[in-house]
């Protein structure tokens, strides 16, 4: 099974037991397979990986945007910036990797690797 398959099939899976398409594949995931790289989706990456992930995508696209559209306007200097962007996407990154983790484990899911073969029906829980 290709990785492409592999996602579409996921995100079906998931969505049958009521998460949504883009919890499953986020849009900077997204991208990344538009990319050509087959990096696992979250809920099947590791701690580590996740919150560097979700940690950096926030800090460059939330940094900027607000230097864009708010912080320039208040005299925050560029350094002040940048500080508060990695600041803020580590918070973000750690809070998606923890949530993360938790859906993967809520759902008994394999390692990517092995998936969907050896998905059980009994791992088969929805979270509430």
């Amino acid at each position: 099974m290709t990785h492409n398959e592999k996602t579409i099939h996921l995100i079906e899976a998931l969505r049958e037991r009521g998460v949504g398409q883009y919890t499953t594949a986020p849009p900077h995931y997204r991208l990344l397979w538009k990319l050509g790289w087959e990096t696992p989706p979250p809920m099947f990456q590791r701690f580590l990986p996740q919150f560097i992930a979700s940690g950096t995508y926030f800090a460059v696209t939330w940094g900027p945007l607000m230097w864009l559209f708010q912080w320039r306007y208040q005299d925050i200097s560029v350094a002040d910036a940048m500080i508060t962007s990695v600041g803020t996407g580590a918070i973000f990154g750690l809070a998606m990797a923890i949530y993360f983790r938790w859906k993967a484990r809520n759902f008994g899911l394999p390692e990517w690797e092995a998936y969907p073969d050896t998905l059980d029906a009994g791992s088969q829980r929805r979270d509430e």
